[in-house]
C-alpha cells in the first residue's frame, strides 16, 4: 500500500502541480516527500491524492494540493526562511513548508486539530514545525518577524497584526472575502509602513475563525 501511495503522490505532483506551471524544484520535492494520506482520516486515504479539497475534523478541510502549492510558490519560501502558517488544520501545508523552510510556526484555533497535527508531524520526524492553538488573526509576535506568512482560511480583510509581523520584503498570501466571493491576494512589505497588494484570482476557503479566549496556548 505504501508503494501505491508513493506512486499516487508522484503522479499528483506531475499532473496537478507541475503541469499547471509550478516548476520550482524545492516545491515539487517537498510535495513528493510529504505523505498526504496521513493527514486525512483512514476512510479517505484512497482519495488523498485527488485534485480537490477533502473534509477533516471540526468542519474544516485539507486544501486541494495545487492550491497549497500555488500559495507556497507565490510566497517564494526559501531554505533559510521562518514562515508563519495561519489556519493549520490537519498540519499538511505546514509539513510541506517545513521541507523547504528553516522553521515553521503554525496556528490553529481548534484544539482537537492541533493535537492530531502534532501527532502526525512528530510521527514523521518533522522537528522544525511548532504548532499551537490560538487566534491566527493575531499571528505570533514572539516569533516574528517572518519571511513569509500563509493564511489557509478567508477573512474580510488582511489582519493588520499579520502585516506588521512581516520582514521588509516579506510576502503574505491569503484569501480575502466572504463565503460567497473570495480572492487570493499577495501582500509584499516594501518598507516599515508600505505594503503592495496584488489580487491573484478567485478561490474558496473556509472562514478564518477566532479562538473564543483570544489567547494562544500550546496543545
Amino acid at each position: 500500500m505504501e508503494a501505491t501511495f508513493e506512486a499516487a503522490r508522484k503522479r499528483m505532483v506531475e499532473e496537478q502541480i507541475l503541469r499547471r506551471g509550478i516548476g520550482a524544484e524545492r516545491v515539487l520535492a517537498a510535495f513528493v516527500e510529504v505523505p498526504r494520506e496521513l493527514f486525512v482520516s483512514a476512510d479517505l486515504r484512497e482519495n488523498a491524492y485527488e485534485d480537490r479539497a477533502l473534509p477533516i475534523a471540526s468542519g474544516q478541510t485539507i486544501s486541494q494540493p495545487y492550491v497549497v502549492a500555488a500559495m507556497i510558490d507565490t510566497a517564494d519560501i526559501g531554505p533559510g526562511d521562518t514562515v508563519l502558517e495561519v489556519g493549520a488544520g490537519s498540519g499538511y501545508a505546514a509539513a510541506v513548508i517545513s521541507r523547504i523552510a528553516a522553521r515553521v510556526i503554525a496556528i490553529e484555533c481548534e484544539a482537537s486539530l492541533v493535537a492530531m497535527a502534532k501527532e502526525r508531524l512528530a510521527g514523521l520526524g518533522y522537528t522544525n514545525v511548532e504548532i499551537s492553538c490560538g487566534d491566527g488573526r493575531l499571528g505570533s509576535p514572539r516569533d516574528a518577524p517572518f519571511d513569509s506568512i500563509l493564511v489557509s482560511a478567508a477573512a474580510p480583510a488582511v489582519p493588520e497584526a499579520l502585516k506588521q509581523q512581516l520582514v521588509i520584503g516579506g510576502r503574505l498570501v491569503m484569501p480575502v472575502g466572504d463565503i460567497a466571493s473570495q480572492t487570493m491576494v499577495l501582500i509584499v512589505r516594501c518598507a516599515t509602513d508600505q505594503f503592495i497588494q496584488t489580487r491573484l484570482g478567485p478561490v474558496r476557503f473556509v472562514p478564518l475563525l477566532q479562538r473564543e479566549s483570544g489567547a494562544q496556548t500550546s496543545a
